[in-house]
């Protein structure tokens, strides 16, 4: 049986990304069973031979109504399924999903019957949000960095920009590569529509979200850019922790070194 990928170099690398990216998260300890999702919006890839595809599966509801995401093609991570197969077997663990033209509901078109993630509804808000608002961002990805999650442990850092800033402040490149910070959501319930309303409202301003005592929510370019920005924060956690582990709380980049850094890269302010 062919894939939907066979003989599409340019589909099967942007699927490749998603699969080396669901490894790492295993890797690190941060896709526990079923762990995190990753959603990456295929359509510039589709051609007209995918849009011929039959569906294998019934319509299902999204459970919004998404305008800007008409005939949009998504792959996406399989409800139930493991970081860590996906990482070996992205299309037995993962599905190809077109929207259909009431842009509320989707079927299935490759290469197996995968239902996506129970997720989906608050992955696919968000694209219809980057759409809308003209972005280049095309992937999602949710998982639980464990250091980045003990730290929502502490009420100090649920507050307004204070992990960010304390995460910018332990070393240069996390200002560089994460210049918009970390925003924090606090406790909804996984899954809820209240959580995926206040993710989207986060990510007005920031390109990497906390959901407390739960996991991150990020999105960029591709699958492996939204996983560099967050292995980029928890990297300043560790180094937090590790500090403190010494004995000692760390001085951290001043508020004017970091000035300096968003001067010299550029950076958002």
């Amino acid at each position: 049986m062919n894939s939907i990928l066979t003989n599409r170099p340019l589909l099967a690398a942007e699927v490749n990304k998603v699969a080396e990216v669901a490894g790492y998260l295993w890797q690190k300890g941060w896709a526990e069973r079923n762990g995190g999702n990753i959603t990456v919006n295929i359509t510039e890839y589709v051609d007209e031979a995918i849009q011929a595809m039959p569906a294998i599966s019934e319509a299902k509801p999204i459970g919004a109504t998404l305008p800007h995401l008409k005939g949009c093609y998504f792959y996406c991570k399989g409800t139930n399924k493991r970081m860590r197969d996906l990482a070996r077997w992205p299309m037995a663990n993962g599905s190809v999903i077109r929207i259909l033209d009431d842009c509320a509901s989707y079927v299935i078109i490759a290469d197996q019957p995968v239902q996506p993630t129970s997720e989906l509804p608050s992955h696919l808000s968000v694209h219809n949000q980057l759409i809308a608002k003209g972005s280049p961002y095309k992937a999602s990805v949710h998982t639980h960095p464990i250091e980045l999650i003990a730290m929502t442990h502490c009420p100090k850092y649920l507050e307004k920009d204070v992990a960010t800033n304390l995460l910018w402040s332990m070393i240069p490149e996390t200002k560089a590569f994460c210049p918009r910070g970390l925003g924090i959501i606090p406790y909804k319930l996984p899954s809820s529509v209240e959580l995926a309303g206040a993710t989207m409202r986060e990510l007005e301003d920031y390109d990497v979200v906390m959901w407390e005592k739960h996991g991150v929510f990020a999105v960029d370019v591709d699958a492996m850019a939204a996983f560099d920005q967050i292995d980029v924060l928890n990297k300043s956690a560790l180094i937090y922790i590790a500090a403190k582990n010494m004995g000692f709380e760390p001085d951290g980049m001043s508020q004017l070194q970091m000035q300096e850094m968003s001067v010299a890269f550029n950076l958002p302010k």
